[in-house]
């Protein structure tokens, strides 16, 4: 294989959720990119429909499901609309995530199985269909965990979201152990504070002014600071790289703990 094609997606198909938005918008687009026929899964059809146009205007391929991540049926049916469209998936994205935010002893119950069950019951659930269809189609096939550095470095207020990312990054290294053997990577991407529209304008203000100060590189994420990882993990570049978690936040969780 040449190093031109290392990272090429060709023949791949990979499934992303919540890719109606934030980072997901920018990993289909990038995956679509690198030739992967893209599944793109959300809540929010107008939405995904947007992100299908902008792919196939582009050269890519792309089809958009509408599904809640927590539906156990919607799930097996974004499968089902996904293999019927291109094939098996084989590069699923686990990136549909929400946050609260609060004091511990203020969160209610309701709050933090929203946020449990979002972000990590369903990366546990999509993992577990996406690994049986790869093994019953006899592909092998890469599963990336969008994780977060507050699974490995948590901050006040935001305990439900910490507590589910720092899952995140233990069910990765269980799944890559029991599916590595059978030709399925399982990987994970910690982000740290990467600019999006949800938090663009909290950044630009004296509150974001003070997270940079703890920011080695001295700047916030930008999307596209996420590429090379998630191309590493889901490609063939990554073919010896199993059960690990890539931390892109500029250096701040070494800063925070030392």
């Amino acid at each position: 294989m040449t190093i031109a094609r290392l990272f090429d997606l060709t023949g791949q198909v990979a499934l992303v959720t919540g890719a109606s938005s934030g980072l997901g918008v920018r990993f289909a687009e990038v995956l679509a990119e690198a030739g992967a026929a893209v599944v793109l899964v959300a809540r929010r059809a107008d939405r995904l429909t947007v992100v299908k146009n902008t792919i196939e205007q582009n050269g890519g391929r792309a089809v958009a499901i509408a599904a809640d991540v927590c539906d156990g049926a919607a799930m097996k049916a974004a499968f089902d609309a996904a293999e019927q469209a291109f094939g098996t998936v084989t590069a699923l994205i686990n990136n549909a995530g929400v946050v609260t935010s609060g004091r511990a002893l203020d969160v209610n119950d309701a709050d933090w199985r929203r946020v449990i069950g979002t972000n990590l019951d369903a990366v546990f659930a999509w993992s577990q269909e996406a690994a049986r269809r790869m093994l019953a189609g006899n592909k092998g096939g890469a599963i990336v965990n969008i994780a977060s550095m507050l699974g490995l470095a948590v901050a006040k207020g935001v305990a439900p979201y910490a507590v589910s990312k720092a899952g995140v990054i233990q069910l990765t290294k269980a799944l890559a152990l029991e599916l590595g053997f059978k030709g399925i990577r399982v990987n994970a991407i910690a982000p740290g504070w990467i600019v999006t529209d949800l938090n663009r304008d909290y950044l630009a203000g004296e509150a974001g002014a003070a997270i940079k100060r703890e920011i080695p590189v001295g700047r916030f994420g930008a999307a596209r600071d996420l590429d090379g990882a998630l191309l590493l993990l889901a490609s063939d570049a990554g073919r010896f790289i199993n059960g690990t978690t890539i931390v892109v936040d500029g250096g701040q969780v070494v800063a925070v703990r030392g």
